[in-house]
């Protein structure tokens, strides 16, 4: 005997729907091409109401996501303490970070690499590998003990050592992965008593909702201090109209993060539960970043109550969201690059042309050790970043370097990548070429993820 929930239920419906819409299309795109139209006299009619359901069609509101309730009742917000400096400087990761960075190598090599070039292709990473990767306790490194998180510090180079591990396999797959953690994360340094109650808990089970930090906006020469995303006050609440870009899952997703330019305040942060009237989302798919399912977020009047903004506000918090998140996408473009280094290695080294490996080549050799100079320079200026971030130092500077070096030097990477394999670095039958594109998100992204 079998039951069907209400989250069945509604996604059967929602289901149907698709199937229902995708139909309706396909018989208007048919009677578009017939030369019926043109002898009844119908062919603009029929024109216009196809532009028009295509339109609509790739909008649909946010999922309906769970009812998030507070758990318990916290006399102030929990936080995670600052790492103390050990004077040295040390790279090597101590126990519990080697637990962590081993179990996302082990991952990426075995569950993730596989997966990629399909899930690029379909623009989408299987629902079980997602499930697989939670289980590694990536999306809980930001909540604090108190409200059932594992680390008893903050963990930014921990973020980094499991971003990089995750994105040696595939950086779209790890963006998916990694981007619910980025809430849990802000809610955890910044929020509310209430907000941390009421949202983080749900983080640190198995099944951990989709959420989204909505930072970048779809416009050239993004600006993060410079936000077109509004939100102004009315009477106690707050009503935010906007669009958001490059979300990862926005269809998926029950919670969002969003920054907006809020009115006596500048630019913050907002709590938005999906299905709430005004949200809807959109398909945008990306060059990169392809198994992460891209799309926009369009916020039309969204009407909030006062206790969504996140924590109090403060300028300085939205500052340091912005440099966190930087560190974040390095770790991932250090990944990637070693990805790219490791694959070129073995390719020069097996690749023959006139007798002998093409290795032997100056030029070859020289391509190769740029790519691993540059990649190493990534991965220590991301590091040296995350490290003051954790101990509490100023770590402006170190995220703005290392933001700098790995958009420069990433794309750089990806290309000399597909030129040492020259037209098999064309080819999809080489992961090459996806690296290439997903390394340019480096110097592109921003918000989205978090360490």
């Amino acid at each position: 005997m079998t039951t069907t929930t209400t989250k069945d239920t509604e996604r059967n419906g929602a289901s149907m729907a698709e199937r229902g819409m995708g139909f309706g299309l396909r018989q208007l795109n048919r009677l578009a091409g017939s030369d019926l139209l043109d002898r009844i006299r119908i062919r603009k009619q029929v024109e216009r109401a196809l532009f028009q359901g295509t339109k609509g069609g790739f909008q649909t509101a946010t999922a309906a996501g769970r009812t998030f309730k507070a758990a318990q009742q916290l006399g102030k917000p929990a936080r995670q303490k600052k790492g103390k400096s050990k004077g040295l400087f040390d790279l090597g990761p101590d126990d519990e970070q080697q637990m962590f960075q081993e179990g996302g190598r082990a991952f990426a090599a075995d569950k993730v690499r596989p997966a990629a070039h399909d899930a690029d292709d379909a623009c989408e990473t299987p629902k079980e590998l997602l499930a697989e990767a939670t289980e590694l306790g990536v999306n809980m490194l930001g909540v604090p003990e108190e409200l059932g998180g594992v680390m008893h510090e903050q963990a930014a180079v921990t973020s980094v050592l499991i971003g990089e591990a995750l994105a040696h396999g595939d950086m779209g797959i790890a963006y998916a992965a990694l981007a619910p953690g980025a809430v849990a994360t802000a809610i955890g340094h910044w929020g509310t008593a209430d907000q941390e109650a009421t949202y983080l808990p749900a983080f640190t089970g198995e099944d951990t909702p989709a959420a989204a930090l909505a930072i970048l906006e779809p416009r050239p020469l993004f600006d993060p201090l410079q936000l077109e995303t509004t939100a102004r006050k009315n009477g106690e609440d707050w009503v935010l109209s906007g669009t958001k870009s490059l979300l990862a899952r926005p269809t998926e997703c029950e919670l969002f993060l969003v920054a907006a330019e809020a009115e006596d305040l500048g630019p913050a942060l907002f709590v938005i539960e999906s299905g709430i009237s005004g949200l809807t989302v959109e398909e945008e798919p990306a060059m990169g970043l392809r198994p992460a399912a891209t799309g926009r977020l369009l916020l039309e009047d969204v009407r909030l109550p006062a206790t969504a903004l996140l924590g109090e506000g403060k300028r300085e918090d939205y500052l340091e969201c912005v440099q966190r998140a930087r560190i974040a996408w390095c770790s991932l473009a250090a990944g990637t690059a070693q990805a790219t280094l490791d694959y070129v290695k073995g390719y020069v080294n097996e690749r023959t042309a006139f007798g002998e490996p093409i290795s032997n080549r100056q030029a070859v050799a020289f391509g190769v050790s740029d790519i691993a100079i540059e990649s190493e320079g990534m991965r220590l200026a991301t590091y040296r970043a995350a490290s003051r971030a954790d101990q509490g130092q100023d770590f402006a500077r170190e995220a703005a370097m290392a933001r700098r070096l790995c958009a420069q030097k990433g794309m750089q990477i990806g290309s000399e990548g597909v030129q040492l394999l020259g037209g098999h670095g064309f080819v999809k039958e080489h992961p090459v070429e996806r690296w290439y594109r997903d390394l340019r998100a480096a110097g592109v992204m921003e918000g989205a993820l978090l360490v």
